[in-house]
């Protein structure tokens, strides 16, 4: 079956953007493509706009120009469904509607040949339910490709309840041909990316909610300190607040309700104002004539210079030991070894990684001042670093701290003394969505953690990260967020709690 499908006919249905993208990555690496719409001119008009937008690329040096041509005259529109009777693989990108999708498949069972293999680039709907149309299930797979599909490297393949073995495997080996990497999951809501990313959004979007920042602010926390390509709030504009919102609604819905899929009241209202992201002018930021000059993100100022304090580093770092590099680098931190969770004191200041627990909170706890610091992914790169503090400090223990964090080369963003910070609890979210992927079988680890690197372009995948930072640490933040809103949407999944335990895992980081 592969040795065809390598090199035959390919049909794509549906002529948006999605259509249009996969039909250019597929008559880019050598297949005759034919693209069909159900309004011809919709087919013809796409085919004409990609090769403006191409031979443009040509005329300014940027691509080759026989290779641009030769791609354009593999492409052409097909009128009906009877010319794609001879296309060894049909691929649909047509309205996400279920009904739609089956009766489009049916048809296409009735025309192509019986090895021909059928695809869905569908991004919500049951792999399982659309095959569930054909007299022949077995050939019909998820082709999930990225927007933008030419440049975007990941293709999910879904396999449905029915899908052969075989249909898998010339699928895998067509994504290598095509340049993509391929990870392979059972047809659930959300497959693996739509699925693990809901809590990038949702938990900055809570924190817009609950008033802890601006959206500027809170983007930046993940973005500059986080380490993420873009913030949440930015890159729902980019996506469009009303696509972000169907899929979190969507699987929020297939899940039968999980509260830890629940939609944003504010992003619905976005929605319903029609502040759609940069496609309407307006989203979580203005586009139009009315946007700032600059989104004002809110930096600690510069801290006034003073006598050098002395910086302990406490219990066991080897979880941030590029942090503690930095400390004894640039502060002229000493080193106490010990088996506690790692924090550090300047003076009489305790400055920690937050746990889900508040800064006051600690506080009580530990009879001291504390700061709370946030997750980085990197905190030698990361240009700016996000902290807490509680509010029994003075105002000079808040400033010791800034101005050591200052003194590493971070710009500062203080938040309200809010539990877990932003991208710690973040991570945990998405690790524990990812182990429960992995739990289920819908995916395994590696396959988890290479959708979202380059599916989403996250900076770690949540699996590695969360394993390099220790499952104890994951644990017990997740249960501090439980207890402190005594919601389910933070409870930890079962194989959490297997990978904290040091009774499951001896030898593990935990």
């Amino acid at each position: 079956m592969n040795a065809p499908l390598l090199n035959g006919q390919v049909a794509v249905i549906g002529a948006g953007t999605m259509g249009i993208g996969i039909a250019q990555v597929a008559a880019a690496a050598g297949h005759p493509v034919r693209l069909f719409d159900i309004a011809p001119a919709a087919a013809q008009r796409a085919i004409d706009e990609l090769a403006r937008r191409l031979r443009q690329r040509v005329d300014g040096g940027k691509a080759d120009a026989n290779a641009t041509e030769a791609l354009l005259a593999r492409l052409e529109r097909a009128d009906s469904l009877e010319q794609l009777a001879d296309c060894t693989l049909v691929i649909e990108a047509v309205a996400e509607n279920l009904a739609i999708k089956q009766s489009l498949f049916r048809d296409l069972e009735a025309v192509c040949s019986p090895t021909a293999l059928f695809a869905s680039n569908t991004s919500s709907l049951s792999i399982t339910a659309i095959a569930g149309a054909l007299q022949h299930p077995q050939r019909m797979a998820g082709l999930h490709f990225f927007n933008p599909a030419p440049l975007m490297k990941l293709v999910e393949i879904v396999s449905g309840l029915e899908t052969g073995a075989e249909t898998l495997a010339a699928l895998q080996a067509l994504a290598q041909r095509w340049g993509k990497q391929s990870v392979v999951c059972r047809s659930t809501p959300g497959f693996i990316v739509n699925r693990v990313a809901r809590p990038f959004y949702a938990e900055t979007l809570r924190a817009l909610e609950e008033r802890v920042a601006d959206a500027a602010t809170l983007d930046a926390v993940l973005r500059d300190a986080g380490g993420f390509a873009m913030g949440p709030l930015q890159l729902t504009d980019l996506i469009g607040q009303d696509v972000n919102y169907a899929v979190t609604d969507s699987v929020y819905r297939a899940f039968y309700q999980d509260p830890r899929f629940t939609p944003s009241l504010v992003q619905q209202e976005l929605v319903a104002a029609g502040h759609l992201g940069r496609k309407s002018g307006r989203g979580f930021y203005r586009y139009d004539a009315q946007r700032p000059a600059a989104e004002m993100i809110a930096f600690a100022p510069p801290a006034q210079a003073a006598p050098p304090q002395r910086v302990t580093l406490h219990g066991d770092w080897s979880s941030l030991a590029d942090l503690a590099e930095l400390l004894i680098e640039n502060a002229g931190a000493i080193k106490q070894p010990g088996q506690t969770s790692p924090y550090l004191t300047i003076d009489d200041v305790t400055l920690m990684l937050t746990n889900g627990k508040t800064a006051s909170q600690l506080a009580d706890e530990r009879g001291t001042p504390v700061v709370l610091f946030d997750l980085c992914a990197d905190y030698a790169h990361a240009s700016a670093i996000a902290i807490s503090c509680a509010a029994q400090n003075g105002a000079q223990h808040n400033a010791n701290a800034i101005r050591l964090l200052q003194s590493l080369g971070k710009q500062v963003i203080q938040l309200p003394d809010y539990p877990g910070l932003l991208t710690m609890r973040t991570l945990a979210m998405l690790a524990n969505e990812a182990l429960d992927v992995v739990n289920k079988g819908v995916a395994g680890a590696e396959d988890t953690d290479l959708a979202m690197l380059r599916g989403v372009n996250y900076p770690r995948g949540p699996l590695a990260w969360g394993a390099a930072l220790g499952w104890r640490h994951i644990l017990t933040t997740l249960e501090n967020l439980q207890r402190y809103y005594g919601e389910a949407r933070y409870r930890p999944m079962p194989l959490l709690r297997r990978y904290a335990s040091p009774a499951s895992f001896p030898g593990a980081k935990r």
